[in-house]
């Protein structure tokens, strides 16, 4: 018999049945109303407590100096937003409108350009719309500012409750400034992708990979999962040299403001290496400022002139068709060249007359040198241009910078071999003295560089070495594109030439004293006009390209300026700049030892340009090279603090005036300090500064003696 009453027991399963069967049918039911009408909230209940598949930023790879110096850098800035749907769903409205006063006030004093009624206005907008991401300010702001705003009413509270956000981004930032801005290159700031330059060529391993994070809210805290870890950018060491780059981009700089240059190149390359220590492209802007705007040395497609002339005298004693004994006779100056003139630049005082080889470059005789390349290569073109390849002035160097390609032609004749397709007979001629050509700077510099290098053409290295983020480096050795461009004996004569042109010939002003110096100078006419050479308007490329010392060659550097109408000299503009560069380089390199009192002699009297400001400071450094200036006061520079003045420079002394300074309340007078002296003064009056330019203060936005408050900003342009 059976231990179970069925008839007992039965009806008591089927109750039990039927409220299962009703409570899965709730929950069915539940879930419906779930994913149905509750659907909205519970995905904004979800989305609270996770969020999947961020994506995080790496950090971007630095750009370093040859000696490990930044140049270029990322540090994090801010896009600041307003979430007032937070504030309202937090139950703050009130007290919003309570503190927007004091919120519109302190965004004006952070940002000086838009007034407080201007934020409360923009804000209360914001709030009316009860906008979830209205921007507080149209630009990124760095992280101090960030904080400083953070620190508002109402801001200050938790995001959820204040409704303050910041979206965090990595800012490029160039701790010198525009220093080698085009050789370094630069970011578009919203969309953080590279520009131009080594940001650009290397913008892969700069860049880094993005890694994948997901969020988890426990505990009313989220807690951030890395899925896969962003990989932080490689950084790049570069060839540069900072101290040389300044150097070179000042005394360029110098030139430019004298003569009212349009555009100005300078490039300095180690002879043995082909690294490039500097790189200075500059232009006019339309405001009358120079800058940094495109990569000249690189890009630009010009007939080089008189620097070319060197080539082609190479090519004729590399086939041996003269020596440095052959004589040409450039007569009065003008010579007929197949219907055309030829001209020397002193044709109107009646010519060199009868010269020797290497005096057709000492002097730059367009007559001498294409009358001797056309006397022994008229009839065979090719074998003079071949000549020109030989020595590598058409080979695509391949340079991370998007170099252009000289554009050298070579003659051409059609299946008969009787006519010349692309050839003239003045192409010869006016081609051996830098016309009928285009080749950028960099690649005649590259050529110089090879004849410094004993004949070894060196690849021009920008960047020395990779590094990735465990220390590991990826070397760039430096790459020889041609063993040998010419004989040694042709090397040798060549060199000699051209120490020759710069000690006895035109030349002279890119020498030194120190030091002997070897190059050659150039100016080419440069057609503005559809009418061409004969009636439009001119603009000269001056240029100066040579390596120093010439006989133990450390530095090659081309120098080159475009400017509009004469006077137009490429030995006495450009070779300016030159000797400056080289002057600079070998007193920075420890090869130029100079002891003060060897620039002096009896008879002359050298005053140092003496900037108002720390005339103490000025004291003891014209002691220290024996003048005594007159000064109406007393101090120890050594143990002292600063004494603040004017110099007053009368040509024979230097007399110092002491000026009370103290009142931290006024503005002083800065004009004629140096940045150093006035960014000093200034900052200790609790204002910030900005500095346009470099050399003495010639303008301060704030006047002297004015009452300043703290916060205050004020502009400083030195000339």
């Amino acid at each position: 018999m059976s231990l179970f009453n069925d008839k007992k027991s039965m009806p008591r399963y089927s109750v039990i049945a039927i409220i299962i069967t009703f409570i899965a049918l709730a929950v069915q039911v539940k879930t419906l109303y779930i994913m149905t009408a509750e659907r909205d909230f519970w995905t904004q209940v979800g989305n609270r407590v996770k969020k999947d598949s961020i994506t995080t930023r790496p950090i971007r790879g630095n750009i370093l100096s040859c000696d490990g110096q930044l140049m270029a850098s990322s540090l994090p800035n801010f896009k600041l937003y307003v979430d007032f749907n937070a504030i309202h769903n937090a139950k703050n409205d009130s007290l919003f409108e309570v503190k927007l006063d004091s919120i519109a006030n302190g965004l004006s004093a952070i940002f000086p350009e838009k007034s407080a009624k201007e934020f409360k206005e923009h804000l209360m907008e914001g709030f009316e719309k009860r906008h979830t991401s209205w921007a507080i300010w149209k630009r990124r702001v760095s992280y101090s500012t960030m904080c400083e705003v953070r620190k508002l009413p109402v801001f200050r509270l938790n995001p959820n409750k204040g409704g303050f956000k910041a979206d965090s981004y990595e800012a490029r930032q160039r701790p010198y400034g525009s220093l080698a801005k085009r050789t370094i290159g630069s970011l578009f700031g919203e969309k953080d992708s590279a520009v131009c330059g080594l940001e650009l060529y290397y913008d892969s391993l700069l860049r880094g990979e993005k890694g994948i994070r997901h969020v988890r809210k426990v505990l009313n805290r989220y807690l951030p999962i890395d899925d896969t870890p962003p990989v932080n950018g490689y950084d790049i060491v570069t060839t540069i040299d900072v101290s040389m780059q300044d150097l070179a981009e000042r005394a360029l700089l110098k030139e430019l403001n004298k003569i009212n240059g349009n555009v100005g190149v300078a490039i300095v390359m180690e002879v043995a290496t082909g690294d490039i220590k500097a790189m200075v492209n500059l232009q006019k802007m339309p405001s009358g400022q120079y800058a940094e705007a495109q990569n000249h040395a690189v890009s630009d497609l010009l007939e080089p002139g008189s620097v070319f002339k060197t080539a082609s005298i190479m090519v004729a004693l590399e086939d041996g068709v003269v020596d440095t004994t052959y004589r040409v006779d450039t007569g009065c100056g003008v010579w007929p060249m197949y219907k055309r003139e030829m001209k020397d630049h002193n044709w109107r005082r009646g010519g060199y007359g009868m010269l020797t080889l290497p005096q057709t470059l000492w002097v730059s005789s367009n007559i001498g040198v294409s009358r001797i390349i056309d006397d022994h290569y008229h009839n065979n073109p090719e074998k003079f241009v071949k000549g020109i390849y030989r020595l590598g002035l058409a080979d695509d160097l391949k340079i991370p910078l998007g170099a252009a390609k000289p554009r050298i032609r070579m003659p051409k004749k059609d299946k008969t071999g009787r006519q010349w397709l692309n050839w003239s007979d003045t192409a010869l001629p006016w081609m051996s003295i830098g016309y009928e050509t285009q080749v950028p700077p960099i690649s005649t510099l590259t050529f110089y560089n090879a004849i410094a290098n004993g004949g070894k053409m060196m690849q021009p290295r920008f960047v020395k070495e990779i590094r990735d983020n465990e220390g590991m480096t990826k070397e760039f050795p430096p790459v020889v594109l041609r063993e040998s461009i010419a004989k040694e004996t042709t090397i040798k004569k060549i060199t000699t030439i051209l120490e020759q042109v710069v000690r006895l010939g035109l030349g002279k002003k890119a020498g030194s004293t120190s030091f002997l110096v070897a190059g050659k100078t150039g100016t080419a006419q440069i057609s503005k006009g559809a009418a061409g050479y004969k009636s439009g308007q001119m603009n000269y490329l001056l240029s100066f390209a040579g390596f120093f010392p010439a006989y133990q060659p450390m530095y090659s550097c081309i120098v080159c300026i475009q400017k509009s109408g004469l006077p137009a000299s490429g030995g006495g503009m450009s070779g300016v700049v030159f000797h400056e560069i080289s002057e600079g380089i070998m007193a920075q390199t420890n090869k130029l030892k100079l002891d003060a009192t060897d620039a002096r002699d009896g008879n002359s009297i050298l005053i140092p340009d003496v900037k108002d400001g720390n005339i103490l400071a000025a004291d003891y450094v014209l002691s220290q090279i024996g003048l005594k200036p007159r000064a109406d006061w007393d101090g120890d520079y050594m143990h002292g603090n600063p004494i603040w003045g004017r110099a007053d420079n009368n040509g024979h002394n230097v007399t110092f005036t002491k000026e009370d300074m103290t009142h931290k309340d006024i503005m002083p007078d800065v004009h004629g300090m140096g940045a150093r002296d006035a960014v000093y003064l200034i900052e200790k009056r609790g204002l910030k500064v900005k500095i346009q330019g470099r050399g003495k203060v010639v303008e301060q936005s704030i006047g002297a003696g004015e009452k300043i408050k703290k916060g205050m900003t004020c502009s400083l342009r030195l000339a």
